[in-house]
């Protein structure tokens, strides 16, 4: 990664300030039963209380007070995405997928409760995302749950980030080119980003041209995120990151890092990550946050 470091506290304390506020409402909400299937649910609470940046939330928060969204209800869309976040982690974790044993600096959940449990509270937490949209606390206009909930839909599924997967898992097997990848990306980490940052502007009854910027911004911030991911995978410290590094080559898969080289991946998250910013040039001071979080992106260390 670049010698300068990212600093920026609002943003900083707004991410913690997010984190503190979704695991207060999912605390009751995963609160741990008496009976047998209580396992499944400590491990759904080990992945959500992990800790991690929780920028989908975050996003989710900061596109929403563009609109002057109830916060309560853009708290539990956060949530709620967050929870897809997790579930996907879980997956991605599983030696049939990405097969990784640590994940932010602790056990994975299959190593830590076991392939089956793992699997299980993937599904639990998925599922549970879709059941907070679907309640009436979440929007009290039925139209704009609808809309969430499939716009969440295919953001997760094989229309993205499950698709996205299926990509990556086939990228061992033959040389991937350079908008292979990008359409990957897009596809496995962009599309929950994207939808994270327009679940605010539909909570908001935003405008079609306000929804096209948005969607502008998210898809270049997840795609600068993502070499941002590459680059850290490359040159990260695994005690740092709180996982394996060099993943991706050890396995053979092309990343841009691969093919671009260190060097010009890291100039192109740059570019990528002041289109984002160009996006934002119709809204006011509002979105200083949201363009913060396009820097944040290309200069995290975790």
């Amino acid at each position: 990664m670049p010698e300068k470091s990212f600093d920026n506290k609002p943003l900083k304390d707004a991410l913690t300030a997010t984190s503190q506020a979704v695991e207060r409402l999912m605390d009751p909400i995963l609160a741990v039963p008496s009976g047998p299937e209580a396992k499944v649910v400590e491990a759904m609470r080990y992945s959500f209380f992990s800790g991690g940046k929780r920028l989908r939330p975050f996003l989710v928060l900061a596109s929403a007070e563009l609109y002057g969204v109830n916060k309560k209800q853009a708290l539990r869309v956060a949530a709620a995405v967050e929870c897809v976040h997790c579930y996907s982690l879980i997956h991605d974790d599983l030696p049939a997928m990405d097969d990784d044993d640590m994940r932010r600096g602790k056990p994975a959940v299959h190593k830590a409760f076991g392939e089956a449990t793992a699997i299980l509270a993937g599904d639990a937490l998925m599922t549970l995302a879709f059941e907070i949209l679907s309640e009436e606390a979440s929007h009290p206009d039925p139209n704009i749950r609808l809309k969430l909930i499939k716009n969440l839909a295919q953001a997760s599924g094989h229309h993205g980030m499950v698709g996205g997967q299926m990509i990556d898992l086939s990228a061992s097997d033959h040389n991937l080119g350079e908008a292979e990848i990008y359409r990957l990306q897009q596809m496995k980490t962009g599309a929950l980003i994207s939808f994270s940052v327009e679940a605010g502007a539909i909570l908001g009854h935003a405008s079609e041209k306000a929804l096209s910027s948005v969607h502008g911004y998210a898809r270049d911030l997840g795609l600068a995120f993502q070499i941002a991911d590459d680059l850290l995978d490359v040159e990260g410290d695994a005690d740092e990151i709180g996982k394996a590094t060099n993943k991706d080559a050890d396995a053979g898969k092309a990343t841009l890092v691969g093919i671009m080289g260190v060097e010009r991946a890291r100039k192109q998250a740059n570019i990528l990550a002041n289109q984002a910013i160009e996006h934002l040039s119709d809204f006011d001071d509002k979105a200083s946050l949201l363009r913060a979080v396009a820097h944040f992106a290309i200069f995290r260390r975790t």
